[in-house]
């Protein structure tokens, strides 16, 4: 079941950051980077987050996350993680889906890793186009993908 997470209640922020530490380790090996910017968000940001995130419960399981911002007629997936024992079970998917049908929204816009192949292949799956390349401060390469 999809379900908006409310960030501002504790106990649901720090599952929230437990599934983004637990995946975002997985695509640091992924990537081959020691020091991945996500995994140093703290929890404190979860909690005073202004973006809206929406998770994948099972029974009492936090199974994966999408966090999502507006800005004007663009929306941005800011994240999407998986728990990495859910993983290859088509919950990512599932939360782009969610997010595409009950969303609003001229722009569908994504950035991930260059190097992260499972993502782009996933975003290609539902119809993201790769837009451009960029390397940021950190020095990983990214991607950005947009759906009309």
């Amino acid at each position: 079941m999809i379900t908006k997470l409310t960030m501002s209640n504790e106990l649901v922020a720090r599952q929230v950051y437990r599934v983004f530490q637990r995946s975002y380790k997985i695509e640091a090996t992924l990537i081959g980077v020691d020091k991945f910017p996500p995994l140093f968000r703290p929890l404190a940001d979860f909690v005073d987050s202004q973006t809206e995130f929406y998770g994948v419960i099972d029974g009492d399981a936090l199974t994966a996350v999408i966090e999502v911002s507006a800005d004007g007629e663009y929306l941005m997936i800011d994240s999407l993680v998986v728990d990495p024992d859910y993983f290859k079970q088509g919950l990512a998917g599932k939360l782009l889906q969610f997010v595409m049908e009950y969303t609003s929204f001229n722009k569908l816009i994504v950035e991930t890793a260059t190097l992260n192949k499972p993502a782009i292949r996933l975003y290609q799956k539902y119809g993201f186009c790769i837009n451009r390349y960029y390397t940021p401060a950190h020095g990983i390469e990214k991607v950005v993908m947009t759906l009309k």
